[in-house]
């Protein structure tokens, strides 16, 4: 028998639900099993799959040693040696200042080197997370591995379900500084287009009509900052949030960004160092919208370290 205590980000949610996060190897039919036959007791009693369990609940419960076998990829975090810039943290979030080069999510080529598993090492190192709870710190956004600059992670679920209800609803405003190629005739504008992902060639392709059910609208604003030569400095604000959107949509106006050997062909620009896109999630503001558990953060704005391609221009931040 094993004892387990409802930590303070698992309350307030159905018991079923718990022990399906809690134990992502057991079949949904076997929670429902334990339940009926006792294997599993809420506070010494017998429990429904209905009942909510509440901070500070405890299970105890019969079952196989089998079910809480360490998994590989989740406990990543626990071989890391965290490195992380960050830019602001409290009880419910942190700022990351994302370096190039870091993917945030694990792939088909990467489980372990990534940005959520730095932050969960982190939280574990302050004594914060154990990778046992049910809940576990999440990114509310990502960056490609490539661009660089400010990510947000939740460390509370509140804080997950409200920061991605923001960003959803668009009072977390996201800036974006981008060095491309060219001079924009228009110094200001929007550019709006239909986005199709290819998963497979991981990059999109662009409409100006839909013409595909799984295209998606994008739409990007932009005002050139300066100019340095035959390069601009563009700042970037995401309407919408897709894949590559950004680099996609300046290089379809003839203006790839600088570095970029996706939407471009970059043999010039790695011969002058710049071997990938040049393109920096700089600043994020917090907009006012209906009180949740991050109202505080209402009106506080946030920047990123300078991006090293900044170094073309006179303009700072």
């Amino acid at each position: 028998m094993r004892e387990m205590t409802i930590g303070q980000n698992e309350g307030g949610q159905r018991i079923d639900k718990f022990l399906s996060k809690r134990f992502k190897t057991m079949p949904q039919a076997l929670v429902y099993k334990f339940l009926r036959t006792k294997r599993i007791k809420l506070n010494g009693k017998k429990a429904a799959p209905g009942d909510f369990v509440e901070t500070g609940d405890v299970l105890n419960l019969y079952i196989s040693d089998e079910f809480f076998a360490e998994d590989t990829e989740e406990k990543a975090f626990t071989h890391i040696t965290p490195k992380l810039n960050i830019i602001y943290e409290d009880n419910e979030i942190i700022l990351v200042d994302k370096p190039v080069g870091l993917l945030c999510h694990s792939d088909d080529k990467e489980g372990y080197n990534t940005l959520i598993n730095h932050i969960k090492a982190y939280l574990a190192k302050k004594g914060e997370y154990t990778g046992e709870e049910a809940f576990a710190p999440a990114l509310c956004n990502r960056i490609d591995r490539n661009t660089c600059g400010i990510v947000i992670a939740a460390k509370t679920a509140n804080a997950l379900r409200d920061m991605n209800r923001r960003i959803k609803e668009r009072s977390v405003n996201k800036r974006y500084l981008a060095a491309v190629h060219g001079i924009p005739s228009a110094k200001n504008g929007t550019l709006n287009d239909y986005i199709r992902k290819d998963s497979g060639a991981n990059r999109v392709y662009l409409s100006k009509d839909k013409k595909h059910a799984d295209e998606k609208n994008a739409v990007t604003k932009y005002r050139v900052l300066e100019t340095a030569k035959d390069i601009s400095l563009v700042e970037a604000e995401l309407v919408t949030g897709r894949t590559h959107q950004i680099r996609a949509q300046f290089a379809a106006i003839g203006h790839p960004l600088l570095g970029d050997g996706k939407y471009a062909v970059n043999k010039k620009d790695r011969q002058q160092g710049y071997s990938h896109q040049s393109l920096c999630s700089y600043k994020l503001k917090f907009e006012a919208t209906v009180e949740d558990s991050l109202s505080y953060l209402d009106g506080k704005v946030f920047y990123a370290s300078t991006p090293s391609f900044l170094k073309l221009f006179k303009y700072r931040f």
